[in-house]
């Protein structure tokens, strides 16, 4: 009879007990519904905050991008002004020797002076990295000689050499510029 004796305070109990419980799944459940909208807005905005990042790096990519080709162009244009300062020297003993062309008399000084210009200027080009291809002498080699004819050889050790040369061939810095023309022995 203990238990019917407060029948009203296990009721209670009983009632509290769900009720209490109602009231946490109803808080959990509005939790739970807060935290995805909280978490859907924060998503949104951090989204929105990679795509700003993202715009603005694209945007400076492409200004680095044109900011490169501008100077690349204008490096195209002065890449040469060392070499061209460095032959108005040249210029100016061509200049010479032709105004004393002109009053000379003696035509072995007149060869001498363009010997010597001639010879600085190839010592300017050995400077700048340009060397003249071996040609006398030499087995033809397709890697620095452009064949323009075969010729029969004057002698059984000249076949697949080079008998005569056209034109000299130049490299710049180990890199072929301009094949050697040459007139090769069979």
């Amino acid at each position: 009879m203990k238990k019917n004796k407060h029948p009203e305070e296990n009721l209670d109990v009983k009632e509290s007990a769900p009720a209490a419980e109602a009231g946490q799944s109803c808080e959990s459940t509005e939790n739970t519904v807060e935290t995805p909208v909280d978490e859907l807005e924060l998503l949104t905005q951090k989204c929105a905050d990679l795509n700003d990042k993202n715009l603005r790096m694209m945007a400076e990519f492409d200004n680095y991008r044109k900011r490169t080709l501008k100077e690349r162009m204008d490096l195209l244009k002065t890449a040469s002004e060392g070499v061209l300062v460095d032959m108005l020297p040249l210029v100016d003993d061509f200049e010479r020797g032709l105004k004393a062309m002109e009053t000379s008399e003696d035509v072995q000084a007149v060869k001498d002076g363009v010997e010597l210009i001639y010879n600085k200027f190839l010592a300017f080009l050995l400077s700048k990295g340009v060397k003249s291809i071996p040609t006398e002498n030499e087995a033809f080699d397709t890697e620095f000689h452009e064949a323009i004819t075969t010729f029969p050889a004057p002698s059984e050790d000249l076949k697949g050499k080079i008998i005569d040369c056209a034109s000299k061939g130049y490299t710049l810095n180990e890199k072929v510029i301009r094949f050697s023309k040459v007139v090769v022995g069979e």
